[in-house]
Parts: structure tokens; sequence; C-alpha cells
């Protein structure tokens, strides 16, 4: 899965993934915001869906915070991160990551305030997620045609980027949830069936030739349900079929091996875009 969304492998269709360069684009010009796509990115990514997922429970829960006020503290911390994020003109890893996390958060709170508080069913924000995220996709095409996250190196185009992402952890947090309630699988039947999908996109893209970013998105919808279903198997009680663990101590787990990871390629600089050309 290393190299999804490369627009230099020309594979699928190449009016998506190989235009990047070519249409015009209004914002400020700068290196390429995104990292490059290595294990480093998708473990990083399945990490942070845990604790997305983990840090929402603990903060509406344990810390008796609520839907809305824990939604309105981790809405800030995102905004803030992502103000920071869009001044930065290069590719800082403690920044993105740290406004992957957030934005984690901030999409399952997003589900969770639709469905507990004001009683949508999840069927219908699956719905409504997967409506907002084509938009956005479409939007983006129609605006820059191209959808390839190697080619982020404009205002306008981060904001498509950030607003996606957004959008793919709130619908798999519906989509997820629905699923789970639905099959009622249990939490580690559930994490091994959205891998094995995880799995099934891979193969399409190595030996079928998937185009490279139609399989980005999907494998990075997809890793949120099972980070989420993971998260939900070390945290939960036994009785209830999980490890026990604690929703305190899966996130610190997680927490502490993001920030590991995030400091080794600060330091290595391996996943910098500008510096793999």
């Amino acid at each position: 899965m290393e190299q999804y969304g490369k627009d230099q492998n020309n594979r699928g269709n190449p009016s998506i993934s190989n235009k990047a360069e070519a249409a015009p684009s209004l914002g400020r010009q700068m290196l390429n915001k995104v990292p490059e796509i290595t294990i480093y990115f998708w473990i990083i990514k399945i990490l942070a869906t845990t604790v997305g997922e983990t840090a929402a429970d603990l903060l509406n829960e344990k810390l008796n915070l609520g839907l809305t006020n824990t939604t309105l503290v981790m809405g800030g911390l995102l905004l803030i991160t992502l103000f920071f994020q869009f001044r930065s003109l290069k590719y800082v890893p403690r920044i993105y990551w740290l406004a992957v996390v957030l934005i984690s958060v901030v999409g399952t709170l997003g589900s969770d305030n639709l469905v507990d508080n004001l009683g949508v069913p999840l069927k219908t924000t699956t719905i409504i997620f997967s409506l907002l995220l084509l938009a956005t996709f479409a939007a983006w095409y129609m605006s820059e045609k191209t959808l390839s996250i190697h080619s982020i190196h404009t205002t306008k185009r981060e904001a498509f980027y950030w607003l996606a992402i957004l959008f793919t952890f709130a619908l798999g947090t519906s989509a997820g949830d629905l699923i789970a309630e639905g099959i009622n699988l249990g939490y580690w039947k559930s994490a091994l069936m959205f891998a094995a999908l995880i799995a099934a996109v891979t193969i399409a893209y190595y030996f079928f030739k998937l185009n490279a970013v139609l399989a980005f998105w999907i494998a990075y919808i997809l890793t949120r349900p099972f980070g989420a279903s993971l998260g939900d198997f070390l945290s939960q009680p036994r009785h209830a079929g999980g490890l026990g663990l604690g929703t305190v101590g899966t996130s610190a787990i997680f927490l502490i091996t993001i920030l590991c990871l995030v400091f080794y390629l600060t330091k290595t600089r391996i996943d910098d875009p500008d510096q793999s050309r």
C-alpha cells in the first residue's frame, strides 16, 4: 500500500491521476503538504483513527464533558492546528499528524452528535456523509482536475484535502457503526472484516491495476472503521467482548506510539515528499 496515490505510476484513469501539474489553480504556491505514502503513513493513520475513537469516548464519558462540550473543545483545537498547518509552506510531520489525530476525533464526534444528540439513524448519517464526501471530490476535481494527494501545493487544494479527510472519518464512523450494529460481528471480527477489505483493495491495486488515487481513498475510508473496531476491542471490558485496557490505557499507548513515529519521521525525513524527488 506504500504507493497509493502516486501520480508517476500512471495507473488507471490518467484523467484523474496524471493532470496534477497541468491544471491552473488559484492559491498560494508551496511545497507539497502531504507526506509520501509509505508504510509509516498507514500505521500512523490507523493509530490516529483508533485514538479518534477512544479519545472521543474518554472525553465524552470518562471526563463527563458530554458530546457537545467535547465537540467544541476538540473542534477549537483542530481549528488552531489547521491554522498552523495552512500557514506552513511545506510538510511538517508534527503539525500534519496532530491535525490528522484531531480531525479523526472531530469526525467521530460529528457522526456521534447526529446519532446520539439528534437521533438521526446510522443509515441516514452514512448516506449524508457519503454524499458530502462525493460532493467534495466532485468540486475538488472540477476545480483542480485531480484528486491526487501528491499535488497538494496550493491553499485551495489543501482546503479540499482536509475537508475530504474530515468526511472520510465521519463516514467511516457512521458506516462502521452501522455494520457493527447490523451484523453484530463483535469487535475483533469486525476488525478482521475491514482488514480483509483493505487487503482486497491492495490486491486490486497491485495485481489488477486499480487506479492509484481511487485505491488510496477507498483504503483511507476503510482504515477508519478498522481502527475504530481495533480500538473498541482493546478498550472495552472483557464481558463486552474487548480486552479491557480501557479508553485511557488504549489512548495512551497509541498516542505514545504516534509520537515516537512522528519523532522518527521528523529526524529521518524519509516521508518528506520533496526530499524523495
